[in-house]
């Protein structure tokens, strides 16, 4: 095992470098971070960026400014291949994303604190927060019964899936993938998939379904912001574009396909590691987290369809919380008009064009993004016919409550790093860590300070800003490599998060 003293990252700019392959064999590892950012890097962090490199069929590994240790493969990756799939580097929770709901609210309707807290009252009735916890748990979430359930996972956010949910029919075209389908590129794949799953793993599908429409817990949130456009002439033009409106309200929401993408994809990684096992083949850095299947074979074609049904929930369930928080803002404050802006992933892989690196394409593959998301610049092939085209489409940066996020656009540049950018900012001490150094005081009294509402009691100390790598140095890093730039800041003004301690769990 290599140490963080053996594995030098050679700086190629202000914020780039790479480390070379395992034996140099093939592309290095392109590094994402200024100097002070790639200094922060962990040794497990980067061991696991160098056994993922190795791995069979791998052509390209990029390591973002958040990085941090992960399963299988760090979190703040892009790994790209023409021949695998690796189910390491997309994770646990299948396409975990991130989306914003743009409101015409002008930001002093929601000074008043007694306003916040009625919208976040109003919030939770309707989505609620907590692992394990659905439409049992919200008195006015959504009821969404097993036939409507079925469709959902194999359709994804069809016209008739959105119609019966009410959500509105043209989000689904601000949507990074609006409908996944099967390993043969048919819902029919996913059908049969599911029936064996309901048959021989998911005899509680419908309880999953029951999960629709909530966050859960870890760092999934929801956050009411204010806007705030960049005052130069390309963020305002682009502002216009993405449907932003500067001084009014908005609402950012993390999360991912919940309890039933937790399980295809833990089900994954049991099935491919049993299968290694028999076939007694070595895995990449001898890290069972690290197994992966050739394009082609059974084995790739299950996790596939997996994953795509998972991805669906994902996406429908993303769709929802923002049709049930526009609901709640109407409650509150009638007359309120919102419309989605975008909803992108970043747990997620899909067949794209592969960057050459130098701006052109290598062929067709398959880029697998853990806690990293796209970043497709105007110009792009993926942008063509979208509403983005002559601007490339929102990336949403969540920084922290107090610090801010971000709604940011690609460069040209993007290609230097698969056209990916970092998800966040990245954790910069782990939960536990968090939790014993951290002070409840302290982070309560900033998020007081901020003049953020929350609805815990206890804001969770492995959530504080403070566990978190610094905002503004991790978006340092993305303007200074050349790959996207501000479009918007956003300003929370409450945050809605897990405030169950005894629910506590990772993300």
């Amino acid at each position: 095992m290599n140490t963080k003293e053996t594995i030098q990252i050679h700086a190629t700019g202000e914020a780039t470098g790479f480390i070379p392959a395992p034996d140099n064999k093939g592309k290095p590892i392109i590094v994402i971070g200024t100097n002070s950012i790639r200094a922060g890097f962990d040794a497990t962090c980067l061991q696991q960026a160098l056994n993922a490199r190795g791995a069979p069929g791998v052509t390209d590994l990029v390591l973002n400014p958040d990085a941090h240790a992960g399963y299988g493969a760090p979190v703040g990756c892009v790994l790209t291949s023409p021949t695998h799939i690796y189910p390491g580097p997309v994770g646990v929770d299948i396409k975990c994303s991130m989306s914003f709901l743009q409101l015409d609210l002008p930001a002093d309707q929601v000074a008043d604190k007694t306003i916040r807290r009625n919208l976040i009252n109003a919030i939770l009735e309707r989505t609620p927060t907590g692992p394990g916890r659905g439409q049992r748990s919200a008195r006015k979430a959504r009821k969404v019964g097993e036939a409507l359930g079925v469709k959902v996972v194999t359709e994804g956010a069809s016209d008739e899936v959105l119609h019966a949910l009410g959500i509105p029919l043209e989000w689904a075209q601000r949507c990074e993938d609006a409908v996944h389908v099967g390993h043969d590129e048919t819902r029919d794949a996913l059908a049969t998939r599911l029936e064996w799953l309901r048959a021989n793993r998911f005899s509680n599908f419908v309880e999953k379904i029951t999960q629709l429409g909530s966050y859960g817990g870890g760092n999934h949130f929801g956050e009411c912001e204010v806007v705030r456009v960049e005052n130069n002439d390309r963020a305002r033009a682009t502002a216009e574009v993405f449907g932003l409106r500067d001084g009014c309200v908005g609402f950012l929401s993390h999360c991912g396909s919940r309890g039933f993408g937790h399980a295809l994809a833990t089900g994954q990684f049991h099935d491919l590691q049993r299968k290694f096992a028999h076939w007694d083949i070595p895995l990449p850095g001898g890290d069972k987290e690290l197994v992966y299947a050739p394009l082609g074979t059974p084995e790739a074609a299950a996790y596939l369809d997996d994953m795509a049904l998972g991805a669906n929930f994902a996406t429908v369930n993303h769709l929802l919380i923002n049709a049930l928080v526009l609901e709640a803002f109407q409650e509150v404050i009638p007359g309120v008009k919102g419309s989605l802006v975008y909803y992108i992933s970043h747990n997620i892989t899909r067949r794209e064009l592969l960057s050459d690196g130098n701006g052109g394409f290598n062929g067709d593959g398959w880029v697998h993004r853990k806690g990293a998301t796209r970043a497709f610049p105007a110009g792009h092939p993926a942008v063509k016919n979208t509403p983005f085209a002559a601007t490339g489409h929102p990336i949403l940066l969540p920084g922290n409550p107090t610090a801010g996020s971000a709604i940011m656009v690609a460069d040209p540049g993007a290609h230097v790093a698969a056209y990916s950018v970092n998800h966040g900012a990245g954790r910069a001490m782990g939960r536990k860590m968090a939790d014993r150094t951290l002070d409840q005081k302290t982070v309560d009294d900033e998020f007081t300070a901020s003049d953020i509402l929350t609805n815990c009691r206890l804001y969770p100390k492995d959530e504080a800003p403070a566990a978190y790598k610094d905002f503004d140095t991790v978006l340092d890093s993305v303007k200074a490599a050349g790959l996207a730039s501000e479009v918007a800041r956003l300003k929370a003004r409450f945050v809605i998060k897990d405030a169950d301690m005894s629910l506590r769990g990772a993300a």
